[in-house]
C-alpha cells in the first residue's frame, strides 16, 4: 500500500526479516520507507525509549528542556508511548516521537508529537499518526483529543482532524 504525503510516497517495507526486527523493536512496531530510497524507519510502542536522545529530539524541534526524571514520571502514566527510529541495525537513530494520556477505555489525549526537523516534509509524521491512532483503536478508546501549537494545525487537519469551535489549539478525532 502505498500513501501520498506532499509529492513523497512512502510504502511498507519488508527487507528486513521480522524477527531481526522485532529483536530491536520489540513485538508491535510497523516499518516502512519511501519509494526510491533505501532508508528504513520503524514506529514502535515495544522498544524502550532512551530519554537522553529523546531529550535531543525534543531540543532540535525547538522544545524547551523538561527534567529527564520529570519525563521518565510522564512517559511512565502515559498509556501509549511511540518511537519512530531510522532503522539502524546497529545504533537506530530516534527521529520521531509521540504519547497518549488518557482512561485507557474511552478517550486518550495526543501529546509531544515530534517529528526531527531533518525528517520533517517526508511523510514520517502522518505515519507516526497512524500508527498510534491504530494502536488507540485496538485499545478499545472511542476519542481522541490532540493538542496542537497553532503553527502546525495545518498538519493535522490535512490528516482529517477538526478544530474544536474556538479554532484555538485543539482537534478530535471519533473510532468508528
Amino acid at each position: 500500500m502505498i500513501f501520498k504525503n506532499q509529492g513523497s510516497s512512502i510504502k511498507k517495507s519488508s527487507s528486513i526479516p521480522r524477527n531481526e526486527l522485532t529483536d530491536i523493536y520489540g513485538s508491535n512496531f510497523y516499518e516502512f520507507t519511501q519509494m526510491n530510497k533505501e532508508e528504513i524507519f520503524v514506529c514502535s510502542n515495544s522498544k524502550e525509549l532512551d530519554l537522553i536522545e529523546l531529550d535531543q529530539l525534543l531540543q532540535t524541534v525547538g522544545w524547551s528542556r523538561r527534567p529527564i526524571r520529570r519525563v521518565k514520571r510522564a512517559l511512565e502514566f502515559s498509556i501509549l508511548v511511540v518511537g519512530l527510529w531510522r532503522h539502524d541495525a546497529k545504533f537506530p537513530r530516534l527521529v520521531g516521537f509521540a504519547r497518549c494520556t488518557g482512561d485507557g477505555i474511552l478517550e486518550a489525549t495526543v501529546w509531544d508529537v515530534a517529528v526531527s526537523p531533518v525528517y520533517q516534509g517526508l511523510g514520517l509524521g502522518k505515519e507516526l499518526m497512524k500508527f498510534i491512532l491504530k494502536e488507540l483503536k485496538n485499545i478499545g478508546i472511542s476519542k481522541v483529543t490532540l493538542f496542537a501549537d497553532a503553527e502546525v494545525v495545518k498538519f493535522y487537519k490535512r490528516q482529517g482532524w477538526t478544530l474544536e469551535p474556538r479554532g484555538s489549539k485543539c482537534a478530535f478525532w471519533y473510532a468508528n
